[in-house]
């Protein structure tokens, strides 16, 4: 067995704290997936002799973060008004899991550091995500994530390999976004780092980080509450699928925005609208094989097209802390805007690339601050909103999700010790339809030297994963970095 520790971490100055703390879900923390998420940041370590100095600067870290971000100390249950709610007593604790796979009796059984970077640092590199995440916090809908079952809200796991260190930050998706994520994880490093300089003076912690009081209504009496819609289950004409890892240089992106940007410069189209409208393109040409889509009838069929956009930024009276916690996106949805939707014809090749990516960019322009608040109006009637979010596999086959990481930044995140190397979400299912843009790597030795862009997971058929790789239309500009992951059957 492996040699293991377990912390069990107060947040600083926790004596002193309330008996009892209630963090309630805000409205929109229900328009998510009922799962743990698991964010892994991976460090190069030069020498062993760093080892030993990181875990107590990890340890304080944690702590300090924790007595910030309090909505992650307690646990997830059902609260006595309805819904639910982060509960947090004085006495709970936090677990921070450390695991040593870096000596002499582990080689050839767990992957060193420059096993996992020769590989792109994939989910198949790493094997089992039991290994590097504490139990059962691995992601996927299952009852362990249900908070009528009184589930904790987070952990943490530092696993120490040869050459590096694997750190992985769970959490339940009901405490965090993304970029919510994000938040979290700066401040732990700028903890961190004052912890590692031995430092008196550390960073601030805007309080307000934990208001969601803007992305929360009111809630009418129980007997005026509706029923909402039917929980969504995965789509079943969807086949086995792969999850695919790409590159595209900064070089390449540059052609596409060019390539997908109007010849008379009538509107403005971003890189992200650019990119977006390609991979569109191009999945759904093959996609359209294999499903047969090749009468008329078929080809005029409007496809699903959504993506999700981080609102912080968005807020504009008042503003927000960047470093928010909570759920604080929206999903622009081609089936929810006035927008007419292209047509499989006009996806695969009658409209030219400027008019799908000017397509992308109005989904995107139409979520706003508003528009938000009206959705969260609508909503707050609901008896149960478990049955919100938006499942991106329950979906047809042809449909798309974008979820855009980019803002989350891990690479400027100094630790200290180290900023992390490559940042993954290591991945044991495959949600079919879903591409997850990943930062562009900046530290360390990326693989592209400095024409180093986005990298790409891309959820796609297996059968048919082959044609993509091999497309030349395809490779002109994204680059196979290899399978991260796979379903040998379907559920």
């Amino acid at each position: 067995m492996p040699r293991q520790e377990i912390f069990e971490l107060h947040p600083t100055g926790w004596e002193a704290d309330p008996a009892d703390e209630i963090f309630r879900l805000s409205t929109l923390d229900y328009c998510v997936a009922q799962v743990y998420q698991n964010y892994a940041l991976f460090f190069k370590l030069a020498d062993d002799d760093d080892k030993s100095r990181i875990i107590p600067v990890l340890k304080r870290g944690l702590e300090i973060t924790l007595s910030q971000c309090r909505q992650l100390c307690g646990v997830l249950e059902p609260h006595p008004d309805g819904g639910f709610c982060s509960h947090k007593t004085r006495e709970d604790t936090v677990q921070f899991h450390v695991q040593w796979l870096d000596g002499p009796e582990d080689e050839g059984k767990y992957p060193s550091f420059q096993d996992l970077e020769d590989r792109y640092f994939t989910s198949q590199s790493l094997g089992d995500d039991g290994t590097w995440c504490v139990a059962p916090m691995t992601y996927g809908e299952k009852p362990e994530a249900d908070p009528v079952n009184r589930i904790k809200a987070a952990a943490f796991k530092a696993t120490f390999i040869r050459g590096g260190l694997v750190f992985m930050m769970h959490h339940h998706h009901y405490c965090n976004d993304v970029n919510g994520w994000a938040g979290e994880m700066h401040q732990l490093a700028d903890n961190c780092a004052a912890v590692w300089k031995k430092s008196t003076d550390f960073p601030p912690w805007d309080p307000a980080c934990l208001d969601n009081s803007r992305l929360s209504k009111p809630e009418p009496p129980m007997e005026q509450r509706v029923d909402g819609p039917v929980p969504p289950n995965r789509h079943p004409d969807h086949k086995l699928g792969q999850n695919l890892l790409f590159h595209l240089p900064k070089s390449k992106t540059a052609e596409l925005k060019k390539l997908a940007s109007p010849e008379d410069g009538s509107y403005w189209i971003s890189s992200y609208d650019a990119y977006c409208a390609y991979i569109w393109r191009i999945l759904t040409k093959h996609r359209a094989k294999l499903f047969d889509l090749n009468d008329a009838k078929q080809q005029q069929q409007q496809l699903i097209w959504g993506h999700g956009i981080e609102m912080r930024s968005r807020f504009r009276h008042p503003r927000v802390p960047k470093r928010m916690q909570g759920n604080v996106f929206w999903a622009a949805l081609s089936a929810q805007s006035p927008v007419p939707c292209p047509t499989v014809e006009e996806v695969i090749s009658e409209a030219p690339l400027s008019k799908l990516a000017w397509y992308v960019r109005q989904l995107t322009n139409g979520v706003t601050q508003e528009a938000l608040d009206a959705v969260l109006s609508a909503i707050a009637p609901i008896r149960d909103k478990t049955s919100l979010f938006i499942r991106v596999d329950s979906f047809p086959p042809l449909s798309n999700g974008i979820t855009d990481w980019r803002q989350t930044r891990p690479y400027e995140a100094d630790f200290g010790f180290g900023r992390p190397y490559a940042f993954r979400f290591p991945f044991e299912t495959v949600t079919a339809g879903l591409t997850v843009i990943y930062p562009e790597r900046t530290n360390g030795a990326p693989p592209a030297g400095d024409d180093e862009g986005n990298e790409f997971c891309i959820a796609f058929e297996k059968e048919i994963a082959r044609d993509l790789v091999e497309d030349p239309e395809w490779n002109r500009y994204f680059e196979f970095r290899g399978v991260d992951s796979e379903e040998t059957v379907l559920v």
